[in-house]
């Protein structure tokens, strides 16, 4: 029996494809299952690198020859996957371009749902996104999720592969969320959010943006990070090969509810002595005896960081709760910032601004430390509020890490990084969360290219590159 000479695009590569992404696909079996591969490895490449790197260069980072690879571009531009534009780059022979999304190629939608307010993006593979609606909220369940679930239905089209939320508390098994401050208890937001087939993905806000940080910040390469994230108190999650580690119920790294911060305090959690009642924007206010909790105050705790980083003498890190784009209006060009409240914050003193965010950079510091001596992590990355703690309260933060470190690790103290992606952590999370789940030979299998009459009214159109792309 003659055996079918294997196309250009069933090629074999050199390298272990299980090793380039934990939870990829199994290795293929047959010619048919090593074409959808190939395309798979080409598209994640393609996103993972930000759509920055050229046909070359992706041909060798896949360990594909060049025929190979020209196959599957065509392939997948025909299906509406990956769009090629020329390069500037200079070099012998035939001229290569970039890879990268295609005008009406897949989108996932990303929330960011906090306490007080949410951020709907659209995302694009290779990263771009472009936050489309910002609102705030009452603090309620249906506050919240309804008009939110209102402006994603708006959002979808055949284009969507997915929506994404990150919520600021712990999500379970089925995406029932509790978020103690705001007394939400077994919250389902799947059925609130009613968006029938559409792949949803839910996960605590931590959890993503250490996914994000693995991905394309400071924990990328990293084999075991602990990712830190502060808002109104703190998160985290343990970073293990690029994947936060999820747990028995998918509530692992709720470190803000560990008893690392000194106190005894009993916490709207249940528990006492939490870490983040000692850290984060609430224990701002309460150093200063502001009303703190209920998902309110987020202007007041800026304006905190504010008069602090005038005490101190530099500027803040970086505007909170915004991301790169963040507040921008795609339909109307608002640029309202959808975390300031309308209330007038106190007047503040710099210097009590000051005493305040070095006693949540000690607090913070003092729990690093413990958990890098229980987890014995190879770096440790903040982000949200934790960039502006190092920022302005860096040499307390890290002299409390480094007293409450074992004798035997102060002589090499473990890397404790800001995020090098602010503010953005929890949103990019939750659209690398949609795009894990569509780029796999199952989530390639059911694209379909969007007919020509769908691409021209669909609401998710291509949002076009922002002034400034979360595409890192």
């Amino acid at each position: 029996m003659t055996r079918r000479a294997a196309r250009p695009d069933e090629e074999a590569s050199t390298t272990d494809p299980r090793a380039e992404r934990p939870g990829s696909d199994p290795e293929p079996r047959t010619s048919g299952g090593l074409r959808a591969h190939n395309r798979v490895r080409l598209l994640r490449a393609v996103h993972d690198t930000g759509a920055r790197r050229t046909r070359s260069q992706l041909t060798r980072t896949l360990a594909l020859s060049r025929g190979t690879v020209s196959v599957l571009v065509a392939g997948l531009a025909e299906d509406a996957l990956l769009d090629e534009t020329p390069t500037q780059e200079h070099t012998r022979g035939r001229p290569t371009g970039i890879p990268g999304p295609h005008p009406y190629g897949p989108l996932a939608l990303a929330v960011d749902l906090r306490e007080d307010s949410w951020d709907l993006a659209v995302c694009e593979l290779g990263g771009s996104a472009t936050i489309v609606r910002s609102r705030t909220h009452d603090g309620t369940p249906e506050g919240a999720l309804l008009p939110l679930a209102a402006a994603v239905r708006e959002r979808l089209g055949p284009r969507t592969v997915g929506v994404g939320v990150s919520v600021a508390g712990p999500v379970r098994a089925g995406g029932v969320i509790d978020i103690p401050h705001l007394d939400w208890w077994d919250v389902d937001v799947a059925a609130h959010m009613r968006l029938g087939d559409v792949p949803l993905h839910i996960a605590n806000d931590a959890r993503l943006a250490g996914l994000a940080e693995a991905r394309r910040g400071r924990l990328h390469g990293v084999r075991l990070g602990v990712h830190l994230h502060v808002a109104f108190d703190l998160g985290g999650a343990l970073v293990v090969d690029g994947r936060p580690l999820s747990g028995a119920s998918g509530t692992t790294g709720e470190y803000g509810h560990m008893p690392l911060g000194g106190g005894r305090a009993r916490c709207r959690c249940g528990a006492r002595g939490c870490w983040g009642m000692a850290v984060g924007g609430n224990a701002l206010l309460r150093h200063l005896g502001l009303a703190a909790g209920g998902g309110r105050g987020w202007d007041v705790a800026e304006g905190i960081l504010r008069e602090a980083a005038e005490a101190a003498g530099r500027p803040a890190a970086e505007a909170a709760g915004k991301p790169a784009d963040a507040g921008t209006d795609a339909r109307t060009g608002s640029g309202a910032d959808s975390r300031t409240g309308s209330g007038t914050p106190p007047a503040l003193d710099p210097a009590a601004a000051l005493a305040a965010v070095r006693a949540s950079a000690h607090a913070f510091g003092s729990g690093i430390g413990a958990l890098v001596n229980g987890l014995d992590p190879d770096a440790v990355t903040l982000s949200g509020l934790g960039v502006e703690l190092h920022s302005l309260a860096g040499d307390t933060l890290h002299a409390a890490c480094q007293d409450s470190l074992m004798a035997f690790r102060r002589s090499r103290p473990v890397r404790v990084l800001p995020s090098s992606l602010g503010r953005r952590g929890p949103l990019t999370g939750a659209m690398e969360a949609v795009f894990d789940g569509f780029l796999t030979t199952e989530g390639l299998g059911i694209w379909q290219r969007p007919p020509e009459s769908a691409t021209a009214s669909d609401s998710s159109a291509r949002p076009g590159r922002p002034a400034t792309p979360a595409s890192y």
